[in-house]
């Protein structure tokens, strides 16, 4: 995740950088799902039943600690089908794992909003398109409406909710739209994801938007960045899955504030872009273990091996090379001169379009200028 408010919020008034010290982990907890989304990474179908038990889960919690988890964004398919879910989550509150929820909205009621609120440190709501958009990409005629009125219904009990949504070609030109959407709700977060080619996404390859739009879009995120900024608004932007993103961002940093250019850079590095097998790591719903949830390789599976001996295996090749850093990659980022900001963007789009890990990520916009590196 690239937190593009809170970097300019931070260096502009001087405050220390953050620092994760362990790792966030993306738990697909469940399969199960009452939508179809054309962009899903799970497959996620409404009739699976869930394979890991509650026991199971609680029983790993432990395992998570030790292998140094601080944050768990519960997933799915659609995390609130599990009746179990905020037991697990309150579970993991007790041991001191902060606890995010990504939802699609749909489940959330005034009979579990208030327990909802409690539970989670923040609920993130997948908006990708203004109504009819949304709906089709969602496969659900009425879903917009639904989840508008989760957030809706979130906000009147005393919580906030963020406003998650995904990059396609068939989504693009309502990114503008949810930016509007977000200032006239008075949502706290928009979460803008790049689009990775992996389930229903490998799939849909087709409906992602070219380098050239993707850069685009970015300058408009980045200006909107600044603007909420210069506002004084309390929207949070991020950007997810692009770390090349923080390139682009530090140009226009340095550009209104030169003095601040070099520590904003040095924050960038400390930063260090891409964190699958790093500081980032996906459990999915049958418990195994990936550098990120579009990976295509497993590192192991819980149900045979405790998380923290899989995620701390010094044996392991794949992760190892993972958490060089910079990583050695090919094609492009071979000589790249800002490698050490975005640490060469997605390995699992390099596999999907390269059929080789350590290429190139072929969604990468910058120019070769760009490419030649930053001083400072």
């Amino acid at each position: 995740m690239f937190r593009l408010s809170n970097l300019i919020q931070s260096v502009t008034s001087g405050k220390p950088e953050r620092s994760l010290d362990g790792c966030i982990a993306i738990w697909n907890f469940t399969n199960r799902c009452n939508l179809a989304c054309h962009h899903c990474y799970s497959y996620a179908d409404p009739n699976q039943e869930d394979f890991l038990t509650t026991e199971f889960i609680l029983d790993s919690i432990g395992s998570l600690k030790r292998g140094g988890v601080r944050f768990v964004i519960f997933s799915g398919g659609e995390p609130l089908i599990r009746r179990d879910i905020f037991e697990i989550a309150e579970a993991m509150r007790e041991a001191g794992i902060v606890t995010y929820l990504s939802t699609n909205g749909l489940y959330i009621t005034e009979k579990n909003v208030d327990r909802i609120i409690d539970t989670f440190n923040y609920i993130g709501i997948s908006i990708d398109g203004i109504e009819s958009v949304h709906d089709r990409f969602r496969g659900m005629e009425g879903a917009y409406r639904k989840s508008l009125a989760a957030i809706d219904l979130i906000q009147k009990h005393g919580g906030n909710a963020g406003i998650r949504f995904t990059i396609t070609s068939e989504t693009k030109e309502n990114l503008y739209d949810i930016f509007d959407l977000a200032e006239e709700i008075g949502v706290d977060k928009i979460y803008i994801s790049h689009l990775v080619y992996s389930g229903r996404g490998l799939e849909n390859l087709k409906i992602d938007i070219t380098p050239q739009e993707r850069r685009k879009f970015v300058e408009f995120i980045v200006d909107k960045a600044f603007q909420y900024h210069d506002e004084g608004r309390g929207i949070d932007i991020v950007t997810g899955n692009m770390e090349m993103d923080a390139i682009l961002f530090l140009r226009k940093f340095a550009e209104r504030y030169p003095d601040l250019r070099d520590e904003m850079a040095r924050r960038l590095r400390n930063w260090g872009g891409n964190s699958a097998g790093r500081k980032l790591v996906n459990i999915d719903w049958m418990g195994r273990v990936k550098p990120d949830p579009f990976f295509p390789e497993y590192i192991g599976d819980m149900t045979e091996r405790p998380f923290d001996e899989l995620w701390l295996d010094p044996d392991n090749a794949l992760l190892t090379r993972l958490r060089e850093h910079p990583r050695k990659l090919g094609g492009k980022c071979a000589e790249c001169g800002v490698i050490e900001i975005c640490n060469g963007g997605s390995r699992s789009r390099a596999w999907a379009i390269h059929g080789d890990l350590w290429a190139e990520d072929p969604s990468c916009y910058l120019s070769d200028e760009e490419r030649k590196g930053v001083n400072g």
